[in-house]
């Protein structure tokens, strides 16, 4: 996937061949790696286009990358002749032509094709793809729960790109610094680049396992996990050298390889297990091909490699990697369908490679022949610089439209914006522009109380509250999931107007309950037992929490027994319980519904009796301890007929199953009264 480098082995390669027992010696240049790659762009297209699933073509592009640099870099350390400015100059240079006209391509189509709700998170996704960070954009979004429900943006596939730009960034000082330590020492360069290979190998794949086990998504993109995908192609450049396979083992280890790659994201779960020990899959069979080199034989793999298709496709692999996701991210939000069938997918890989073809001859050849910022030594450097100035000054100038449609936005409580408050008029529905904006709409969030401290019982639990003037006249403790979090924006309003402080102790995916509860994350129970001791020594007014799931179309809406068995342990504590009925879960976004992503015949508005069942689950449960009392959130968020995406002008919803701040404030005058009610306050 990277720009091409030049794919040549050292003279020494030749050593010790028979050529009538081994493969013919390969030659300065690798037709086969270049025919590798090809094949690797290739898979990851039609995977991407039509089978909608990660084929490992990825990965061959590390174990490529590492492969080159490994050797490239060992043989100039042991020449004594190595300059690692005039290299990352030289890289940056090479990358940044292409990737920065891509970005550029996707702020400008962006513009004119995407939803104002995407605009946000794929401005962030642009300047993380400039700057190399995008994995680790991805990385910190796949680890925040609030952000788990962001859409697969048009860049998200440069997360590869920003792990090779680190990689090339640190490995050739590892080279450098590995070194100097073996000549200090008196130790033979290669092996010691041997041993430091081996070594980076084994602990990344160790961590890659791991970390795979305990947080898939977050491993995906972690470099550190992928590391080893480099320093195992970059241990065939050093140790491999003079490695030999006799000429019918060379053709069988070939197409090996290659059938390996093809069959892989058919026969592995790429995206749901990778990278972890799954990924050694692709990267040995891109080994092997690399090991059987050259055969020059009619059956040889190799033969297909070399094509002068393949070589071609090989040498503008990098642009159409770049150019293939947001031209297919772009035909779907056009079609607004979630797949393109076989026309469409032929009419985007055609586009893809046209713009490769356009990118690889009107970008990467000139830039590569000109003399400008070959020298003097910072020349390159200058011209990456260059090159990211258009990309920052449109993400510039798109954050300053972002930032004019959000103060736009009309404040709730005005008469065409009242939100919750309509119901209790009876005139939910009206014509006005609903609020928060579509480009606010992500980020309209009611956050923990500001003043927390962390548990004494576990070390990553906050305890947080928020101001009061003086002695608190009652003190409620919000504790459990996200859906008990966004319900602070509903009570705050109402008890600073009261004198009352809220209290949180909150974990995304981790309803308050005694026991497992299907569905929720890794460390709930133990999570909850924590939160329990923080409870006693509190010692609040009352615990609100979560008192039903699974309000979606289609499910039926239940109280597990471990909320029950919650709720009796606080009982024994002699705490009072408000039991929040849950509001709906959707299985697709009722604000992108009214913007127009889904098709238009979509019904946006979904009856109330496919939600909500007419007997709240609590009350068909039994045996419901004597401290609980119940708040039945279905009124506030629906009407008597049907659950709209927009109720008073405000956006019920900021995603598919999380009430905005927005809204979940207007209700607060609504709201507070029932809770005094309930509780007898």
């Amino acid at each position: 996937m990277a720009a091409s480098e030049t794919s040549t082995v050292s003279a020494s390669s030749t050593a010790g061949r028979r050529p009538t027992e081994a493969a013919p010696a390969p030659r300065g240049f690798r037709p086969e790696l270049q025919g590798l790659r090809a094949l690797a762009v290739a898979l990851v297209v039609v995977y991407h286009v039509w089978v909608g699933r990660v084929s490992g073509g990825v990965d061959v592009f590390f174990v490529i990358s590492g492969f080159l640099l490994a050797g490239q870099m060992t043989r100039a350390v042991g020449r004594g002749r190595i300059d690692v400015l005039a290299y990352w100059g030289k890289t940056a240079k090479r990358l940044l032509a292409p990737t920065c006209i891509v970005l550029c391509g996707v702020v400008l189509a962006s513009l004119a094709i995407l939803p104002h709700s995407r605009w946000p998170q794929t401005l962030r996704e642009v300047v993380a793809s400039a700057l190399f960070l995008q994995n680790w954009q991805l990385a910190a979004d796949s680890v925040d729960y609030y952000a788990a429900n962001n859409t697969a943006s048009v860049v998200q596939h440069m997360w590869s790109l920003s792990i090779q730009g680190q990689f090339y960034l640190l490995f050739p000082l590892m080279i450098v610094l590995v070194a100097l330590v073996a000549r200090r020492v008196g130790a033979e360069v290669r092996e010691a680049v041997t041993v430091g290979l081996i070594a980076l190998t084994a602990a990344s794949l160790a961590y890659s396992v791991v970390l795979t086990t305990t947080d898939q998504q977050l491993a995906y993109f972690h470099s550190a996990t992928r590391l080893w995908e480099f320093t195992l192609g970059g241990l065939l450049a050093v140790v491999g050298a003079k490695m030999t396979l006799p000429r019918w083992w060379a053709i069988a280890t070939g197409w090996i390889g290659v059938l390996g790659l093809v069959l892989c994201g058919v026969v592995l779960d790429v995206q749901g297990g990778f990278p972890g020990y799954l990924a050694l899959w692709p990267v040995l069979c891109a080994l092997a091909v690399l090991v059987a080199g050259d055969t020059r034989h009619r059956l040889g793999a190799d033969r297909v490699l070399s094509s002068s298709v393949m070589q071609y496709l090989g040498n503008i692999s990098f642009p159409l990697y770049l150019w293939h996701w947001p031209v297919l991210l772009f035909a779907l939000a056009v079609t607004r369908q979630p797949e393109l069938g076989l026309e469409g997918g032929l009419v985007v890989i055609v586009l893809s490679v046209l713009l490769a073809v356009l990118t690889r001859h009107l970008v990467e050849v000139p830039l590569s022949a000109v003399s400008f910022g070959r020298s003097p030594r910072w020349g390159s450097h200058r011209v990456a610089v260059v090159l990211l100035v258009p990309v920052l000054a449109l993400a510039l100038g798109w954050q300053g439209l972002i930032g004019l449609d959000q103060r736009a936005a009309t404040d709730v409580g005005q008469p065409q914006h009242r939100g919750a408050m309509s119901l209790a008029d009876g005139q939910p529905g009206d014509d006005t522009t609903p609020i928060p904006s579509f480009t606010a709409l992500s980020a309209d969030w009611e956050p923990a109380p500001p003043h927390c401290r962390l548990s004494v019982y576990e070390p990553t639990m906050q305890v947080c509250a928020s101001s009061v003037d003086g002695e608190p006249v009652r003190r409620l403790l919000l504790v459990g999931d996200s859906h008990i979090q966004q319900f602070t924006a509903a009570l705050l309003p109402y008890a600073e107007s009261e004198g009352w402080q809220v209290m949180t102790i909150l974990k995304g995916a981790c309803p308050f309950a005694l026991g497992h509860s299907e569905g929720e994350a890794t460390g709930c129970q133990e999570w909850n037992e924590q939160a329990l001791q923080e409870v006693r020594d509190l010692q609040p007014d009352a615990v609100v929490t979560i008192a039903s799931r699974e309000v979606s179309p289609g499910l039926i809406e239940n109280t597990p027994a471990s909320y029950v068995e919650g709720w009796r342990a606080l009982d024994a504590l002699g705490i009072p319980v408000l039991g929040v009925r849950d509001n709906p879960r959707f299985d697709y976004s009722p604000a992108a519904c009214v913007e127009g992503q889904l098709p238009p015949d979509f019904p946006c508005t979904p009856p109330r009796a496919t939600l909500y069942p007419d007997v709240p689950s609590y009350e068909r449960a039994g045996a419901i301890p004597g401290n609980v009392s119940f708040l039945d959130l279905s009124d506030f968020v629906c009407t008597a007929d049907v659950c709209p995406p927009v109720i008073g002008g405000v956006f019920v919803y900021l995603d598919n199953n999380h009430l905005t701040a927005t809204y979940a404030r207007s209700m607060s005058p609504l709201v507070g009264p029932e809770i005094a009610r309930l509780m007898g306050w």
